[in-house]
């Protein structure tokens, strides 16, 4: 008997070992559920802004009069409702919970609202965690949705594997702030999703400069152009460079994010919509 050699695709003896590829680990949608597009936002390292920039992102996404969503997959650190001004606790109907909706119509389901107190800490391993978040997609009745924007928590763990693999992502949008060290954790994000076979549709630049409050030049504190070389270097995209403006923090502190209008990023919110489908292999 011939040696084998674990090519099973090409091997005519049909052994009771042969490797058949794996199935596929995605969830399935809840039933009553109609989202168009997936958009997952990620970033290498936190505090970046990525929370904010999701934000940003559906507001400007029901702006532009489509229907907007956020699944807010950062358990333990979850700051989307703080940001739309909502705390309403989560209902559910006969196909599960409902999203709670902010004063445009941006749907959100986060751990938050499913808390007693939301100063409550979340204390969880990563399986239960990683658990939760996909119950935000087979359990939530998400309604017909044009873009539901995935606030992941940075790196590169169980949630963002998690997503990528149960979720029907059809792509993302990394949020990255200037200075040198981000270049290489960027690096990293870009690397995990092609490795997830992911579509990266491009990058965003936070904290990028400052006005000054004078003459209105462009101030770069941390140095202008990194963000760019590295979506040079990998050929993605810069979709959009956002100021350090304390009017932006000072609103989502308020519960506000809806009212503040970043024209930067138009560009991300099109490349969001306009995304073609991912052909996911069932």
């Amino acid at each position: 008997m011939a040696e084998c050699n674990h090519d099973c695709a090409n091997c005519a003896s049909k052994c009771s070992s042969a490797q058949t590829s794996p199935a596929s680990l995605l969830a399935p949608a809840n039933p009553g559920s109609e989202v168009k597009k997936i958009i997952g936002v990620v970033s290498g390292k936190g505090g970046v802004g990525k929370s904010l920039v999701t934000g940003l992102l559906a507001s400007a996404t029901v702006r532009a009069g489509k229907k907007a969503g956020i699944l807010d997959a950062d358990i333990t650190g979850p700051s989307v409702p703080r940001m739309f001004g909502v705390d309403e606790p989560i209902m559910g109907n006969d196909l599960g919970m409902l999203p709670a909706a902010s004063k445009t119509g941006v749907e959100i389901m986060s751990i938050n609202l499913l808390l007693e107190n939301n100063t409550d800490p979340v204390i969880w391993r990563g399986a239960l965690i990683a658990g939760t978040v996909k119950q935000f997609w087979t359990d939530v009745c998400w309604g017909e949705v044009d873009c539901l924007y995935v606030d992941m928590p940075p790196g590169t763990g169980d949630v963002p594997l998690t997503v990528f693999q149960s979720l029907p992502v059809d792509g993302i949008i990394i949020v990255a702030s200037p200075q040198e060290l981000v270049g290489m954790i960027v690096e990293k994000a870009v690397n995990m999703a092609r490795m997830m076979n992911i579509p990266v549709i491009g990058i965003v630049e936070n904290m990028a400069y400052m006005a000054c409050p004078d003459c209105g030049k462009k101030l770069y504190p941390f140095g202008e152009g990194k963000t760019a070389e590295v979506a040079a270097k990998h050929s993605i995209p810069l979709l959009a460079q956002l100021p350090i403006d304390p009017a932006i923090a000072a609103a989502c502190d308020a519960g506000k994010v809806e009212d503040v209008m970043v024209y930067e990023l138009t560009n991300a919110v099109t490349a969001a919509l306009n995304c073609p489908k991912r052909e996911i292999e069932e």
